[in-house]
């Protein structure tokens, strides 16, 4: 039987296509190495550790906050299996969903290894050792991503972890060394600082969270101190070594000298890098770039027409939610239709508590461009709604174009970020400016007012509450 698109891989990317292509007519199949579909974000990746940031969140309120609402409770206690298997259940709940978007879409699914025979030709090697061949008139290579690790960072999953191994910890650890300030290191640092865990970040960049705006990264290293965690920044990290009950991290500081580190566990999360392991990319004249990422041209189609890839496997951001509207973007392109994607509006979230969220330019962006802007903040600690909550940490940074004002970048640390945020991407589409948002009725008391105020503070410093 043939097909008239394969998709190659089934996370965010993989399966939003497979839907996609299917909704458009066409007849579709996908193939996924592993048992259950979902990729990595959902069964070691995105899902897995919202479950657990929310866990240990509960706990975190429960130890620290409850007594402030008037709640009297005996001490918490934590039950890491319980935790760990709530954490299944939700993966099983969401791969049961994915698993039956393909039956109502009557979608193909084949498991096994995919590689390309030729253009036209998959092979697909399932687990009992036999082969099958898909025929098919396109493919979307959505193969997605897997940790980075330096070659003396001899990764086992049991003392030496990447995020896989940090979902499946049985214990919480005492203390937990984190290489790597970006999202996955602080995500998963968070889960177990919260629990109880002393978590030493080591970064080599002069900032956590280096690639967001400044002062995203300044807020929540405050914020992170508070829960107990130490960071060594400007650190390159130079050993790690590994014994039946502990790890051993050796680095050197900003003047160069040698500064050692220990733990019982240690989460290498140094970020990630495409996959296209046994793909048969050779077999059909298809090249990597320098990082091993598959090219493609603005329509996201490879040198190889009839051949697209998308999702962590080609450039930009490596987010679950780029990969979904590459999928789409591709299947509408197949189709003949003018799909359109604004990579710059692409929002990035970071899940700790408060929550970081960002769409568009940086400060430290604008300055490099040589552009123009204006800047407007509003603390969570002048919001009624936040104070309601005691979610005061944090602050909305919203910088807009000092001639028109219209919103270039918007940064949020505080409570609900990543839902938040969901506003600035909305007016940032249509090219919003500050004044315009600053015009709008918020509800009150929220914490979306704590937007409007930013967005008066940048339009002649107009900020009422503050």
């Amino acid at each position: 039987m043939k097909y008239d698109v394969t998709v190659i891989g089934s996370g965010p990317g993989g399966y939003v296509a497979a839907i996609r292509c299917a909704q458009l007519g066409l007849k579709t199949a996908i193939i996924e190495k592993e048992a259950e579909l979902g990729g990595t974000c959902l069964n070691v990746g995105c899902i897995p550790s919202k479950a657990l940031l929310d866990s240990s969140e509960h706990f975190y309120k429960a130890k620290h906050d409850f007594d402030k609402h008037g709640i009297e409770i005996s001490e918490p206690k934590i039950d890491v299996k319980k935790m760990i298997d709530r954490k299944r259940g939700v993966i099983k709940q969401m791969n049961q969903g994915i698993d039956f978007l393909m039956k109502k879409n009557k979608i193909t699914v084949f498991n096994g290894w995919a590689s390309f025979k030729d253009k036209n030709t998959i092979s697909v090697k399932k687990n009992d050792g036999s082969t099958e061949e898909v025929a098919t008139d396109k493919t979307i290579i959505a193969t997605g991503s897997e940790p980075n690790a330096l070659p003396f960072m001899k990764i086992d999953e049991k003392r030496v972890l990447t995020s896989k191994g940090a979902l499946e910890l049985q214990e919480v650890p005492k203390d937990l060394i984190v290489i790597g300030g970006g999202v996955i290191g602080l995500e998963l640092g968070s889960v177990y600082a919260r629990l109880g865990a002393n978590v030493q970040v080591i970064e080599y960049a002069d900032s956590i969270i280096p690639t967001m705006d400044k002062t995203m990264g300044k807020e929540l290293t405050k914020v992170l101190k508070k829960e107990g965690f130490k960071f060594a920044l400007k650190h390159k990290v130079t050993d790690l070594k590994a014994t039946a009950k502990g790890v051993t991290v050796k680095a050197e500081d900003a003047k160069g000298e040698a500064v050692e580190f220990k733990g019982d566990y240690c989460l290498v999360s140094i970020g990630r890098k495409a996959y296209t392991q046994g793909l048969g990319l050779e077999n059909i004249g298809l090249k990597t770039d320098d990082r091993g990422r598959v090219e493609v041209n603005d329509h996201l189609e490879t040198s190889i027409p009839g051949i697209y890839a998308i999702g962590d496997v080609v450039k930009g951001a490596m987010l679950a939610h780029k990969a979904e509207e590459e999928g789409v973007f591709v299947a509408e392109t197949i189709m003949g239709q003018k799909p359109h994607i604004n990579y710059n509006l692409i929002p990035g979230v970071v899940y700790t508590w408060p929550e970081v969220a960002a769409v568009g330019y940086s400060e430290q962006q604008l300055k490099e461009q040589g552009r123009a802007f204006k800047t407007g903040s509003f603390p969570f600690k002048a919001s009624g709604r936040a104070v309601a909550s005691i979610d005061t940490d944090g602050v909305v940074k919203v910088l807009a174009d000092k001639a028109t004002d219209e919103i270039l970048g918007v940064h949020i640390i505080g409570p609900r970020a990543a839902d938040m945020i969901a506003e600035a991407v909305v007016a940032m589409e249509y090219r919003a400016s500050a004044e315009d948002i600053s015009r709008m009725s918020h509800a009150h008391p929220t914490f979306t007012e704590a937007i409007k105020e930013a967005c008066l503070a940048a339009t002649d410093n107009r900020a009422l509450h503050a």
